[in-house]
Parts: C-alpha cells; structure tokens; sequence
C-alpha cells in the first residue's frame, strides 16, 4: 500500500484491537482520524470462545450464542447451585463477534483494514511500523502482540497457563438442561494440579465441554481429549454423541508487567498490555472496560493508558499466582472455598475490580492463610 502517514495504528484484530476500533468508531471525536488495523489473519475462524458474566442487558446480547441466570459449581465433595441474577453468564463465539465487528469497522471510512504480520516498532514520531508486506507510519500505536521479554523467562515473576480445549457435542435424544450453566467441576482432575471441566448447554442437545488447566506447563494433545472423554462418558453419563466442533487455547496467566513495555504513544494493549485477569484469564469486558478509558483519556489530551492497570488488584493476583505456581494442587479447594462462603454476586464484584479494601479484606479472611502468608513474604522480598 502506499505510505500513508496514520493517526492511529491498532497491531492485531483480536477482542482488544476490534474493541478499541469500535470505540473510536462509536466517538465523533475519531471521525477524521486515519485509522489502521493491521491484522496477519483473516479473523475468519471460530477460535475461541468469549465468556463473561454482566448485570442484564448488556452491549452484546445480540450476538450471545447463549446466556444464563442459573449455574452449578461442583468439588470432590460439594455441589454448589448458583443463582446470578442481576447478572447473567453469557457465551460470545469468536466468529460471530469478528464478523460483527469487521462488518462495522470496514464499513467506516476512517479505517483501513490490512493483511499484515507485523516484525517490528520504531518508536520516533511518528512511529514506523515494518511488516512483512511493507511499513506504515502512524502518530499512536495500540500493539497487543506479547512483548518478547516475556517469554525469556529470566526474571522475577509468576508464569501459569490457562490452557484448554473444548468440544461441542451433539446428542441424538434431549440430556441438556439449556437454562443451567457448570461453572467448575472440579470432580475430575489432572492429577496435582489446579484443573477443571465447564460445560455450556447451547440447547437440549448441544454443549460445549471444556477442559481447563491453571498449571505452568502444557499437556500433551492427547491428554486433552482423553479427559474430555472421561468427563463427557464418566460424569455427564454419555456414551452416545458426536464432537461437531472443537477449540483450544493457551492463555498467559502472570503478574509480568505487561504495561511497562508501554513507551510514549506506542502503548500495549489486551495479553499484551496486561488486560487479562492474572487470576482467571478473563479478559472480554476488560478489553471493552480499557478501551473505553483509551478513548477518554484521547479525548481529554492524557496519555493513552493512563488508570488502565489497578494495581491494588494486581497485587491480590500475584499472591494467588505465586500460590498456584507453589502448590498448584491447592486450587480446587481454594475455589471451593471461594463459592461456598460468599454470594456469587460478591465473587463477580471482585472479580470485576469493583470492590473497595474493606470489601476485599472481607473475602480474604475466609481463605487459609499460610500459604498466602508464604507467597506475601516471597513477593516482598523478591
């Protein structure tokens, strides 16, 4: 293309990039704004799924494949029913927010969509971006690729993976109840570690099983559906189904701060601005939470990711982090804990960083302290 000098350039057309483009596109004030999306994929794949929990009617109801009031959260010993309401947990297949989203922005005549993998950034002013079919130059850079210092593994802080894979099975006769939600089922684990199944009924046919781990390392591919099929034919009691669809994932879980890689207006963003919730790997409302704070800040002249990392929940998570890493067998008990003592409005509230101190110490008490203790003297004295 030719070289055009950009307002903005957004590296990466993921659920942080399409949010932040969507953002702008929602704000007169980026109207006539030049905006560039450089995305090395054709985002035209169903790679995942978005899940998230939100009071009510939310921004994406339109596109939910599926959303609940009523759940279950499953130990070795307990079953625990969850009632959500005023929030719903809610599924957003990738695809169908991709299409969405492409179909908005590309519709707009601010931005300019390009096929591209992008090697390198070139702070200056403006800042060159060099790609494998050319270079771009823009004034603010938002880049969600994963700075590289991270995967040395040569420092200080905690790594665990969220890692998985799901099937969406398909029954021939009705053994779904669509209108309840697993959160965790813990009954069958990895053994020595922090792993679980969730299962999403999208009717009374069809669910997607999922297979979790909170764990430093990866499994083999095999041992994936190995324990989706004991879970599938040993607790939802299935022997007759077809798998019609398949996902997998690796998700960074870690208190490595992402958002110092930030420099000037070249500023990070989703995985690799930090936007995903050390401690669950959450990140769909936190990317349009963020992305919304980028656009103000704009507008009001402040620096791009200025307030976007809360450090006192940061802090909360690099203890949680450092106990998993530790003790990874400690997690089910841990969040059996969590959702037998406390309301799972009040587990949601914190988890979405709306809480105060006094709300937090509130939680924290119930838990078993020496391993947190163990884990607050290691982060002190690091």
């Amino acid at each position: 293309m030719p070289s055009i000098n950009f307002d903005i350039a957004i590296i990466g057309a993921g659920a942080a990039g399409l949010h932040l483009a969507l953002a702008m596109r929602d704000e007169p004030f980026f109207q006539q704004k030049r905006i560039l999306i450089l995305e090395k994929t054709a985002k035209d794949q169903n790679d995942r799924t978005f899940c998230f929990w939100e009071k009510e009617v939310g921004k994406w109801d339109k596109l939910l494949r599926q959303s609940w009031s009523q759940g279950d959260f499953f130990s070795k010993e307990k079953a625990i029913p969850l009632s959500l309401p005023p929030y719903r947990y809610k599924m957003l297949r990738g695809i169908d927010f991709y299409e969405f989203a492409k179909r908005e922005i590309t519709a707009s005549p601010q931005f300019h969509w390009q096929t591209e993998d992008v090697q390198t950034v070139e702070n200056g002013a403006p800042i060159r971006i060099i790609g494998q079919q050319g270079s771009y130059m823009a004034d603010h850079v938002f880049d969600s690729r994963i700075p590289e210092d991270f995967f040395k593994k040569n420092d200080k802080y905690t790594r665990i993976l969220q890692h998985f894979k799901g099937w969406v099975i398909r029954t021939p006769d009705d053994r779904f109840d669509p209108s309840r939600f697993t959160m965790m089922d813990f009954r069958l684990l990895w053994p020595d570690s922090t792993s679980f199944t969730y299962v999403l009924p999208l009717n009374k046919r069809e669910a997607l099983v999922e297979f979790t781990l909170f764990t430093p390392e990866l499994l083999n591919n095999g041992d994936y559906d190995r324990m989706l099929h004991r879970y599938v034919s040993d607790i939802l009691k299935l022997q007759d189904f077809d798998i019609v669809e398949q996902e997998q994932g690796v998700i960074p879980m870690s208190d490595f701060p992402f958002e110092k890689y930030s420099q000037g207006k070249h500023i990070r963003i989703g995985t690799g601005g930090g936007w995903v919730k050390p401690s669950t790997g959450y990140s769909f409302k936190n990317c349009e939470r963020n992305s919304r704070k980028i656009v103000e800040n704009l507008k009001a002249g402040r620096p791009a990711n200025k307030g976007l990392i809360p450090h006192k929940f940061r802090f909360y998570d690099a203890l949680f982090l450092d106990v998993l890493n530790r003790q990874n067998h400690l997690g089910p008990k841990l969040f059996e804990t969590m959702y037998a003592k406390y309301p799972v409005q009040q587990i949601f509230a914190y988890l979405d960083e709306q809480t105060s101190l006094a709300e937090d110490l509130g939680i924290m008490v119930g838990f078993p302290w020496p391993p947190f203790l163990r884990s607050l003297v290691n982060h002190v004295t690091r």
